[in-house]
């Protein structure tokens, strides 16, 4: 079983996480998700958890004394992985969910306003393992929704949560041959639909060509969709077949 700790302003924002694979999850107790309202932490008439920032500038900034408080609390003697969504942390990618899923228990920490005082990282960082975590190079309102694309992501991992397991095993970015790589198109029934019709390999019961077809259309689609990914690949998961692709798909388009 995996235990998340959510701490935030907006608990509410997390009810998505009753649903879906999630919801299921959490039924069958494989994973325990636990939310928390920052403002219980917050003393003042007017549950204050920010203040204007030290050296000027707009917006607000979420006070140490709210956090560390809270965190004390939701804690005690344990030493969960602590997560600190924000848009100038470490890239949350498929590795990190993977390495997140093996954990026996997470603490999710939601920013708000300018996000959280830097000394609360600071101060856990001695006891804890502290990552500060990006989803994106965008930013947004607050912590909440970085957690819930993180949840998911870690959830689904977990055993048992998937019906089928080999399903993760073939997403993009999954470890294994296909490693940074995209995932192809996919189709189900009807083999043709308003005119369109599954390609034919797809229909041909040749495991063999099915399987270097999907890696032909992973190659295509992420040397289109992520150039930066492409240029990447490691030249020893490459085959004599992948190579000629490439330099194919690098090849302009004759006027």
């Amino acid at each position: 079983m995996l235990r998340l700790d959510i701490v935030s302003i907006f608990p509410e924002y997390f009810a998505p996480l009753d649903v879906s694979l999630i919801g299921k999850a959490r039924e069958r107790g494989t994973l325990d998700v636990r939310l928390h309202q920052l403002r219980d932490w917050a003393h003042d008439v007017h549950k204050t958890v920010d203040d204007t920032p030290y050296g000027g500038g707009p917006g607000m900034v979420m006070k140490p004394e709210v956090w560390g408080e809270a965190i004390d609390t939701v804690i005690g003697d344990g030493t969960p992985r602590m997560i600190v969504p924000t848009p100038s942390g470490r890239p949350f990618t498929q590795e990190l969910a993977q390495e997140l899923a093996r954990e026996e228990w997470l603490l999710f920490c939601c920013g708000r306003y300018e996000g959280i005082d830097s000394r609360v990282m600071t101060e856990y960082g001695s006891r804890l393992r502290v990552d500060e975590v990006s989803i994106g190079d965008y930013v947004l309102a607050g912590g909440e929704v970085a957690v819930l694309v993180m949840v998911e992501a870690i959830g689904r991992l977990l055993p048992g949560v998937l019906g089928n397991a080999c399903s993760a095993v073939d997403d993009s970015f999954a470890p294994g041959s296909m490693r940074n790589l995209l995932e192809g198109p996919v189709y189900t029934k009807p083999p043709v639909w308003r005119g369109h019709e599954v390609p034919g390999v797809l229909l041909s019961g040749h495991h063999g060509k099915v399987a270097r077809w999907r890696r032909d259309e992973a190659l295509r689609r992420t040397v289109k969709n992520r150039p930066e990914l492409a240029a990447n690949l490691d030249p020893q998961t490459l085959d004599k077949h992948d190579q000629a692709l490439l330099k194919d798909l690098e090849t302009p388009d004759s006027p």
